[in-house]
């Protein structure tokens, strides 16, 4: 079961408002997506807990739906 990149957006953008995303289909299957975040609520946190904070958005979707994300993530520069 394929997941669509519109989905994947729009659960990130529900728990991070402010994010910046940008994603990119790696295979063409649905199934392997690069992901880049952005957001304001990454301030202060170790790339760890940023990667968690995105995971937690995907809600249980990671190895299931969602096959494969390779991930990137930053705060805002000021």
């Amino acid at each position: 079961m394929a997941m669509d990149a519109g989905d994947i957006e729009r659960l990130i953008r529900a728990a991070l408002p402010d994010a910046e995303i940008e994603i990119r289909d790696l295979a063409g299957d649905g199934d392997h997506y690069a992901a880049h975040v952005v957001s304001a609520s990454f301030k202060g946190k170790t790339r760890v807990q940023q990667h968690k904070i995105v995971y937690d958005a995907l809600q249980g979707r990671m190895g299931d739906a969602l096959h494969a994300l390779a991930l990137t993530t930053a705060a805002p520069k000021t």
